[in-house]
């Protein structure tokens, strides 16, 4: 993996985009919605998990995100994608998913060439953190976390999409605790 993606300054904030292996729709149901939301609520309480700005495609996470310190970055993010890809597997299984079979075949052949992986992948490699070290490149990414479910039609308003923070900066209150830019 390239250096250029890595947490170097665990002080800093970073924009990061956990993505669904192979691009799969996953947060199209708002049973898995929930348990990242859930999952996110209990890194910021347990882990030192502080929330900039975020937002819910259906096939991956964007999250403007820093450390109180108590953990590294890199280990808060490995952990939850650690739990929720176990979570999300255990969702599949257990509510009327009407695409089960195909979910968990998918899920199971993106981990089979990968000995650390024993049974499912649900997440790519990586999170493509970018630090976001001055204020330009800090309004950009805001900008497009929060445009991108306006870009793709699902909405006309940022601020109107319940999976993002946009109402948070639009003077309203969200779903997750934030911390503003």
């Amino acid at each position: 993996m390239s250096e250029k993606y890595k947490f170097h300054n665990e002080e800093s904030i970073y924009f990061i985009t956990p993505t669904i292996v192979k691009w799969i729709d996953l947060f199209t149901r708002k049973e898995y919605c929930d348990l990242v939301l859930d999952s996110i609520i209990y890194c910021q309480k347990e882990k030192g998990l502080i929330i900039h700005a975020w937002c819910i495609m259906p096939s991956h996470l964007h999250l403007i995100v820093s450390s109180s310190g108590k953990f590294h970055l890199s280990e808060i993010v490995r952990d939850f994608k650690k739990f929720t890809s176990k979570a999300i597997i255990e969702e599949i299984k257990s509510i009327n998913e009407s695409r089960k079979e195909w979910l968990l075949r998918e899920f199971k052949s993106a981990g089979a060439p990968l000995k650390r992986i024993k049974n499912y992948k649900v997440w790519q490699d990586g999170n493509h953190p970018i630090e976001l070290d001055s204020n330009s490149m800090l309004d950009q990414r805001l900008s497009y976390l929060h445009n991108n479910p306006v870009k793709q039609g699902v909405v006309f308003a940022a601020e109107d999409y319940a999976l993002s923070s946009a109402i948070d900066y639009s003077g309203g209150k969200g779903l997750l605790d934030i911390e503003k830019v």
